[in-house]
């Protein structure tokens, strides 16, 4: 494994590269066809190098644990507003996931549908491409020579055009208050009307989930989740609650930690750890999840984003994807054993353009295809 100390050296070891590397932050995320390649960490390269709560901005290496970023802000009130995923429950991975890694990814979690998803809150990169040459963008860097915007270029595409070394954000203060609507027992198609009702009202709803029941243990449950000042947030679950009464018994939960443990168990889909088979993240219009997840013989199905993004559990090996058939939407194979993901591609299909326009980019970027090639194939 190569663990460069500094990006001058983390550029000579991909200019030196004779093979394929495969780009690795904290291992969390092993997402995409298995890889061949010798491993070029990024884990050295640590720090926050910048940040000003007052103006709402903060850099850091892109080695550096999320979990050091999100205790730099909780401190000063603040934090990343897009709410990014830990995987390793799910994944069954260890380690710790790093800025880096979640740029990369673009994990965003259920307050995206409020304030975006990672990519709408990075500012700046800098990162290696595959001619090992150092690449800025944004942040102070106004004016990109390329014509390109790195910036939005780099969150997700998992380290085929260029291995992050160094990420800025723009941060925003963290809610003082906040409050859960819980509706349970909801059939998915009643549930995500709910949302949507939710969702089209005044009341600025910054989460909207819809979690399977477990067997033997508790109903299917709707969740709506309020932010803000206190007393903003009891006025809006007190008429949010009344809006939504005609879906069936509205409850709301005002215990700051016990919402916060609900929606890390959405972010982090919970109800889908240490269970048997594959895991598929499906993104559809809302209205048409409910439908589409009933013809894919799904065994469960979690809904965020009020139903447009669908985690859905399937039998080991099923390709899921192509019984979607022409149906809206596209699936990525997120948890799967590595036969079945050198089998099936992970990332869905691009039309033929843009397909034409990624291999364009990736050939700009990396020439050589030394940068985890074939992962996104």
């Amino acid at each position: 494994m190569i663990q460069p100390q500094t990006e001058a050296a983390l550029a000579d070891a991909v200019a030196g590269a004779r093979g394929p590397l495969r780009i690795r932050g904290g291992g969390t995320r092993p997402v995409g066809r298995p890889a061949a390649g010798e491993v070029l960490s990024t884990a050295g390269l640590t720090g926050i190098t910048l940040y000003e709560p007052g103006a709402l901005t903060l850099v850091a290496r892109a080695g550096t644990p999320l979990a050091e970023i999100e205790a730099a802000l909780a401190a000063e009130g603040q934090h990343l507003p897009f709410e990014p995923m830990d995987h390793r429950g799910l994944l069954g991975t260890e380690g710790a996931p790093t800025i880096g890694g979640v740029v990369a990814a673009n994990v965003s979690g259920p307050r995206r549908i409020q304030a975006g998803a990672c990519r709408d809150s990075l500012i700046g990169v800098r990162f290696v491409d595959g001619h090992g040459t150092v690449v800025k963008n944004g942040g102070r860097v106004m004016k990109n020579v390329t014509g390109y915007d790195l910036v939005k270029l780099m969150a997700g595409s998992w380290g085929t055009l260029g291995v992050l070394t160094e990420v800025s954000f723009k941060v925003l203060p963290a809610p003082s208050a906040s409050a859960t609507l819980i509706i349970e027992g909801l059939p998915d198609s009643k549930a995500v009307a709910a949302m949507a009702d939710a969702l089209a009202s005044p009341y600025e709803v910054s989460g909207a989930a819809h979690l399977p029941g477990a067997e033997g243990t508790c109903a299917a449950r709707t969740l709506l989740r309020l932010e803000g000042l206190g007393s903003s947030v009891a006025y809006r679950a007190e008429a949010l609650a009344r809006r939504l009464a005609t879906f069936g018994a509205v409850a709301v939960e005002r215990d700051a930690d016990t919402c916060a443990a609900l929606w890390r168990d959405v972010r982090d889909v919970r109800p889908f750890h240490a269970t048997a088979g594959d895991v598929w993240r499906l993104s559809v219009k809302p209205s048409d999840a409910p439908a589409l997840v009933a013809s894919l013989g799904a065994e469960a199905a979690l809904y965020d984003w009020g139903g447009g993004l669908v985690w859905a559990l399937v039998a080991e090996g099923a390709d899921l994807r192509a019984r979607m058939g022409g149906t809206g939407g596209h699936a990525t194979l997120v948890r799967a054993r590595d036969e079945t993901r050198a089998r099936i591609a992970t990332f869905h299909h691009e039309p033929a353009p843009v397909a034409a326009l990624a291999e364009g980019l990736r050939r700009r970027f990396d020439p050589r295809g030394v940068l985890n090639p074939d992962l996104m194939a």
